[in-house]
This record gives structure tokens, sequence and C-alpha cells, in this order.
């Protein structure tokens, strides 16, 4: 069973989206959800229980560095599989993480209690809506980001239980 923002969550969602917060917002809120999330052993993620849309920590190899690179992102599930938007909140670029999973797909994700190792691939088609739908069901911020960043594709990243 999914749970999706209630009103007061959908509220502050809607103040989230636009510009001038996000700008506010952005830089701080993943500072933020690391740190609930080291002293709650990683049970808790602020921004998660904030805005009511699920979060998860994902440990990926930096393109570039080489080096172990950890942050919250949101994530939307259906059965065992994870949908991450790289919507970079509607940023001219795509975000850093898009590009470390497309040269290193393999990471490790703390999702709902448990941990585990993933292979990531990019969206496409038919499967690149369905999570796009998804994920804009939760957040409506997404289309709008869409608008913003209408010069780029807004990817889709799946990731898959390492078997």
């Amino acid at each position: 069973m999914r749970s999706y923002p209630n009103k007061f969550q959908r509220g502050l969602l809607a103040i989230f989206m636009q510009r001038s917060v996000t700008a506010v917002i952005t830089p701080v809120l993943h500072r933020v959800d690391g740190f609930f999330w080291k002293i709650s052993a990683g049970r808790f993620f602020f921004s998660s229980k904030l805005v009511g849309i699920p979060a998860l920590r994902i440990t990926m190899i930096g393109a570039k560095s080489k080096q172990p690179r950890s942050l919250v992102l949101y994530g939307f599930s259906e059965h065992e599989q994870i949908a991450l938007i790289a919507s970079n909140f509607g940023q001219t670029n795509n975000p850093a993480w898009y590009y470390n999973l497309k040269v290193n797909p393999k990471c490790q994700v703390e999702w709902k209690g448990r941990s585990a190792e993933y292979i990531a691939h990019e969206a496409a088609g038919e499967e690149y809506q369905k999570y796009w739908d998804m994920a804009v069901s939760y957040y409506k911020g997404y289309d709008l980001y869409r608008i913003r960043a209408a010069h780029r594709h807004i990817p889709v990243m799946i990731l898959v239980p390492e078997k």
C-alpha cells in the first residue's frame, strides 16, 4: 500500500516547488537529511516525514572522482524496483548523481530499513512514462520542473536489486 502526502504535506510541497524557495532549500535539504539519517541510525529522513515522499540513502561511485558518494534522494517504488527522478529541481543541468549512476550503475541503497545492492539503468518509453506518472502522483512539482528544464530531458533512473 502506498502512502501519499497528506493535505498539510501537499501544502508544503506547493510552497517548496516555487523557484525562490527551491533555491534556498536545495543546498540545505540534503545536509539536514544526512544529519537526521546519522542520528537515527538510518531510520529517519527529515524531508520524507516533512513532505510525505519516500526517501532513501544511496551510495554510488563518482563518475570522475571514483570515490564513494552518498546522499538522500526521493524514490518511487513498484515491487522491488526503485525509480529516481533526475529533475535537479528543474535546474539547467542533470544532477551529478545521474552521471555517477550512468558511469557506475552498481550502488548501495538503504531503503525502508534494509540495505541492498542495486544496478541502475535509465528508463525509456513506457517504463519512463510509468515511473514519471508515479512520481507526479506524489509530487506535482515534477511537472513544473519539466517546464523549467524544457531545454533538457529529465531522466528517470531505475534501480533493480542485484541478483
